[in-house]
Formats: structure tokens, C-alpha cells, sequence
């Protein structure tokens, strides 16, 4: 400590520091170092005691080199201002909004100019100034990009609503929708979506609107009352339910993050999109309409582990492979954790994260890290109760017991169901998901479906890996077997046209696509289809390479 300053601030929620104004360095926790080489910035004390005036100085939390990016930015802002005095240089709304263009909305760029200019450096401002300091813009942007919740909602709250006291909740929910919205906005005109897109047109509520509402549903009303809807809209929240909300809620923060680095174009590197929106990955790169948007993959997404995040491949689509249970059951098994979702015929969607490699076998698999999910027509996350090990079920083949998939409860009551005879399934809880307290997903109990997918997430390791390639047999080997095993599939014995497919083995079970006159089949059997050139059983099973 023989290096650092002689007086230090202790606070235990805020760094302080009341004669220097580099980087802080925490300290046991609660103090604070700060090296004594750059500008102080007075300003308004009591962060921890609202019944604090007294002016201390703010000591940013930003690097050297991040904070000379902030002094460009803010010179290439008040340049329409000049001034001889450089203590007095500002910049306007105008000037923001020349400056973002149309990378965000105005009405998101107008909420952050209110919340910079909303900053009190003195202690006796008696509202918002006329336009925004150095001093402010520093502040409010150290407050939202590395402050803690206490000093985000300093800021936020001035977002919110530029008047002084507390907001009315539904302010506060007009600000998540424009905050949500702006996210996606940005991503979209940076060309950041990484592969996904924004989901359009009418029926359910927008994903924006989904999305902000459940952000909306993490605040709490002082004494811990849960927003329970409309009726509450017009109660008030401080500035101690916004730091809780801030604090509850990360998304709120990591969207300002978003907004405020590629919006402004902003120490862009010290954000990984990675983590937020993982790389949408499809082999071959086949076009389809995928059931999911990028805010809900953001929102799913967030609740995997860290190193599942930064990618999705797609393992199976119903729009893609076809509506069959056996072409499911030969894409995702031995794949590794991965998301699957539906969308029933009334436009619900939900799903499943399947924390392990789906195997194909009569008995419960999977472990307390699965998950069911609701994405439409609200977004929820329903994890592990603990009351039993029901995670996952994948079943083909038996007469005893049900075929088909299924997360959580039990057989024949699942939380969520996908029949073998696919394209029908169901979603029973009365009241709740026993595995996972999760309530009925499908609008109806017992759904039909026409939309499938699933995604594997995370990098694929050597063992995930399943080979997929050309039949080394000619096509009279899969057509002898057809012939003799499944000949209502070519009516016609002497009909050309027949290819050899693709296979893959997996477990003990094989999968088969053959490609048939007017007919295109999955196949899967208990064992491998061994016949040879002649019809009769070869010396090596029909192994893909």
C-alpha cells in the first residue's frame, strides 16, 4: 500500500475515491485504489445514503485506453459546440442523434441522452440539465457499462422517466420494450444476428413485447409483492426497486451493454457477442425458416453453461429431414447436449434442453441440468424440483412401454411428449410437472405439430461426432433387403430407380435413408440389415465410413 494514495474511501457498494480519478483497483473487497494520474470528476455523494449532499469525486472505472475512446467520442460530440473554455464543453440531443444515425432508435437514443444529462455532479441540481458534460457522459457511461446495479439504476432510472422521484411501473415496462427492441434493432443494422433472424409478422405477441415481459415480471414491488398484472401498472418504483430489478434481472444491464457499444460504436471489443448470441450453424448451409428468433435464442441461450453458448448446430428439422420419428432418432442421438423445440397448431412453442446425449433404451436418462422452456406466448424457464430423475426418455421399438421422447414426469404423463407416430404429442401438468414444476406447455393437452427442431449446442467433441456417408454396398444390397423385409415400400419388384442411402449406427440400433422410386424412407432396425450382393448375410455389417 506504500505506493497507492493516503486516503481511501471504504464502500462496500460503490468505488470512491475523493482526490484521484484513474481506474479503481479493488481492495479487500471494499477499498479502493486509485492511481493518481488522471482527471477528477466531482460528483454528487451519498450512492449508498440517500441523505448524503455532500460533493465527492468520482473515480472511473474505465482503463486509460478505454478512457481515452471515451474523450474521442465525446470531442467528436461536442465539436458542433465549440467552446475556449474546455471545462465547459457539451454536446446536444441533436448531436447524438447525428452522430448514432440510424443504428438505434431515436427513442432509445433520447433515453440515453436523459439519463447522461440526469446526472447530478453537484448535489443541488433541481433537474436535468440542458445538455451533457464531459463530466456526465463519463459518469453515465462508467455507471452503465461497469458500474455495479446500485449505480446502473442512477442512470436508469433517469432513462426512464427525466423527472425527479419515482416512476410508475408502467413506465418502467415501456422502457424494457424499447430497450429489447433496440437490441435487436442494432444487432440487425450491424449485421451482428450471427445467422439468426428477427421474427415477423402477426399472431402471438411479438418476441420483443414476450421477451420484455418477462424482464418486466422480474420487479418487485417494495415489501416483495410480484407485478401480477394490468391493475399494477400505475404503482410507483423507486430508485431501491430498480436496483433490485437491475440486480434480478442481468439482461437488463447486458441489453444496455449492447445498445451502448454497438449502438455508439464503443470499446466494441470489450463485448462478446459470442456469449449472447451463439453462431447459428446449419449443414451445407440449407435455407429454412427456423422456429426460433434471435431474442429467443438470447433468451434461451443464457440459461446454458458458459461453454454451450457460442454455438448451435442444427441436428434435426422437421422442415428439412421430414416427419419422421426415425429420422429424429438418427440425428440427435450421441450428439451431446442440445435444445429441442416445437410449435403446435396454435402457435405455442416450447421445448427442452437435454443437458447430455440422447441414447436410445427403456429407461429415465439425463441429470438435474435439463430444463423445459416456454417461448411463446410467454418466455419461461422451468428447471429441476429434485422429486425424481425423469429428465429424458427416448424409446423405439418396445410393445410394453411407451416410444417415443419425453422430458419429465412419466409414462404416458409427460411434461413434454413427442409420439413415435410423429406430429402428435402432449404437454400434461395437474397442477405442475413433478420433475419440473413446469405447467402445461401446449395450449392444448394433447397437441399436434407440424414444426420441429433440434440444436446441438456448444463445440462438438470427437465422441459427439456421428459419420454420415455414402453406402459402400450397391444399391441391390438395400434393395434386396427392401424386397424381402419391407416390400410394401416398392409395390413394383422390377421398378428402377433405386439408390443406395445414407446410414449411421448408434447404439444398437441402425438408421437407413433410401432413396426409392417415387419414395424417399428413414429405416431403422434392431440390428444391422445384413445381406450381401447375392441376398445373403455378408461378412461385415454395412458400416459407414
Amino acid at each position: 500500500m506504500a505506493s497507492g494514495p493516503s486516503v481511501l474511501t471504504a464502500r462496500a457498494r460503490g468505488w470512491w475515491n475523493v482526490s484521484w480519478s484513474r481506474p479503481c483497483l479493488p481492495l479487500l473487497g471494499a477499498l479502493c485504489y486509485c492511481p493518481p494520474e488522471s482527471r477528477v470528476v466531482p460528483v454528487r455523494g451519498g450512492m449508498g445514503s440517500s441523505g448524503s449532499r455532500s460533493a465527492q469525486k468520482f473515480c472511473s472505472r474505465f482503463l486509460p485506453e478505454e478512457q481515452e475512446e471515451i474523450d474521442r467520442l465525446f470531442d467528436a460530440l461536442s465539436s458542433e459546440a465549440p467552446s475556449s473554455d474546455a471545462s465547459a464543453r457539451c454536446f446536444s440531443l441533436k448531436a447524438l442523434k447525428s452522430h448514432v444515425g440510424e443504428a438505434l432508435p431515436l427513442a432509445m437514443v433520447t433515453r440515453l441522452y436523459d439519463g447522461m444529462r440526469g446526472v447530478d455532479l453537484t448535489g443541488k441540481a433541481k433537474g436535468p440539465s440542458d445538455s451533457v458534460s464531459q463530466e456526465q457522459f463519463t459518469v453515465s457511461m462508467s455507471h452503465l457499462l461497469k458500474g455495479n446495479s446500485e449505480e446502473k439504476s442512477l442512470v436508469i432510472l433517469k432513462m426512464i422517466s427525466p423527472t425527479e422521484g419515482p416512476v410508475k411501473a408502467r413506465e418502467v415496462q415501456k422502457f424494457t420494450e424499447d430497450l429489447v427492441g433496440s437490441v435487436v434493432h442494432v444487432l440487425n443494422y450491424r449485421q451482428e444476428l450471427r445467422g439468426w433472424t428477427q421474427k415477423r409478422g402477426s399472431g402471438p405477441p411479438a418476441r420483443v413485447q414476450v421477451l420484455a415481459a418477462q424482464l418486466f415480471s422480474e420487479m418487485d414491488l417494495q415489501g416483495g409483492e410480484k407485478l401480477p398484472g394490468p391493475q399494477q401498472l400505475d404503482c410507483e418504483c423507486d430508485r431501491a426497486t430498480i436496483e433490485a430489478w437491475v440486480f434480478r434481472a442481468p439482461h437488463v444491464a447486458t441489453f444496455l451493454s449492447v445498445v451502448i457499444h454497438r449502438g455508439f460504436l464503443l470499446l466494441r471489443f470489450s463485448l462478446d457477442l459470442a456469449t449472447l448470441v451463439p453462431e447459428r450453424h446449419v449443414e451445407q448451409e440449407r435455407e429454412f425458416e427456423s422456429i426460433l428468433d434471435v431474442l429467443s435464442v438470447i433468451f434461451v441461450n443464457s440459461h446454458l453453461r458458459q461453454e454451450q453458448r457460442g454455438r448451435w448446430r442444427l441436428l434435426f428439422s422437421s422442415e428439412l429431414h421430414g416427419h419422421s420419428f426415425a429420422q429424429l432418432c438418427g440425428r440427435i442421438t450421441h450428439r451431446g447436449p442440445c435444445v429441442l423445440l416445437l410449435e403446435d397448431h396454435d402457435g405455442q412453442v416450447f421445448g427442452g434442453f437435454a443437458s447430455c446425449s440422447w441414447e436410445v433404451k427403456p429407461q429415465f436418462q439425463g441429470d438435474d441440468t435439463c430444463f423445459l422452456f416456454s417461448i411463446s406466448p410467454r418466455m419461461a424457464v422451468y428447471t429441476s424440483t429434485g422429486y425424481n430423475d425423469h429428465y429424458m426418455y427416448l424409446n423405439h421399438g418396445q410393445q410394453t412401454i411407451p416410444n417415443g421422447l419425453g422430458m419429465g414426469g412419466q409414462h404416458n404423463y409427460f411434461g413434454l411428449w413427442v409420439d413415435v407416430d410423429f406430429g402428435k404429442g402432449h404437454s400434461k401438468a395437474k397442477p405442475k410437472c413433478t420433475t419440473y414444476n413446469s405447467p402445461q406447455l401446449s395450449a392444448q393437452e394433447d397437441f399436434g405439430f407440424e414444426k420441429m427442431e433440434v440444436w446441438a449446442v456448444g463445440d462438438a467433441s470427437g465422441s459427439q461426432q456421428v459419420s454420415w456417408g455414402r453406402c459402400p454396398f450397391s444399391c441391390s444390397v438395400w434393395r434386396s433387403f427392401i424386397l424381402n423385409l419391407v416390400p410394401e415400400l416398392l409395390p413394383d419388384r422390377d421398378a428402377g430407380g433405386c439408390t443406395a442411402g445414407l446410414g449411421v449406427l448408434l447404439g444398437s440400433v441402425a438408421f437407413c435413408e433410401v432413396n426409392l422410386p417415387g419414395n424417399r424412407a428413414c429405416l431403422g432396425w434392431e440390428a444391422w440389415p445384413t445381406y450381401d450382393e447375392e441376398g445373403r448375410l455378408p461378412s461385415r455389417p454395412l458400416v459407414l465410413q
